[in-house]
């Protein structure tokens, strides 16, 4: 069983973790991860408004983050991976309490459960409100492209406008 989660949705229901914080997306990663061990399953999360240049699908071990460009959303790429997904799609579980993208699910004949039960499901992996940022979690996964595109970035230096 695989599932799609609509992030910032998630992130509302999910005690501990608030959409008004700069780390949010890390946070929710995080936690994710642990219930991805835990439960020796894999997790697609999709988050909106990337900021420009930032557009990108990264892994962190059992969970792929999908950070959607200005101007797309969350919702229409979780609908668009559904669409990819085809037949397979009731092996797929959609974490969403958005209601279109329950209906979309639903034709897919997905199975579907609301942000608020799966953060429930979440704090029954352990504690939800940890707050681990990069920087402190050595098990944070940085892939070596991920590495080099950061070391070409600092070489450019400053951008001007």
């Amino acid at each position: 069983m695989v599932y799609l989660i609509d992030g910032h949705n998630l992130i509302a229901a999910v005690p501990g973790i608030h959409l008004d914080q700069v780390d949010d997306e890390t946070q929710l990663i995080q936690v994710l991860k642990e219930f991805c061990r835990q439960r020796k399953k894999r997790v697609e999360v999709f988050f909106d408004n990337a900021p420009p240049g930032q557009a990108r699908t990264h892994k962190y071990g059992m969970v792929t983050a999908h950070f959607i460009r200005q101007g797309g959303t969350a919702d229409q790429a979780i609908v668009a991976r559904l669409r990819h997904i085809g037949r397979a799609a009731p092996n797929w579980t959609v974490v969403t309490s958005d209601r279109e993208v329950q209906a979309a699910a639903r034709a897919a004949r997905a199975q579907l459960i609301s942000s608020q039960d799966f953060a429930r499901q979440l704090g029954e992996s352990g504690p939800v409100s940890q707050s681990t940022s990069p920087e402190t979690d050595p098990n944070l996964d940085v892939s070596d492209e991920e590495v080099a595109d950061w070391l070409k970035e600092f070489k450019r230096g400053p951008r001007s406008e």
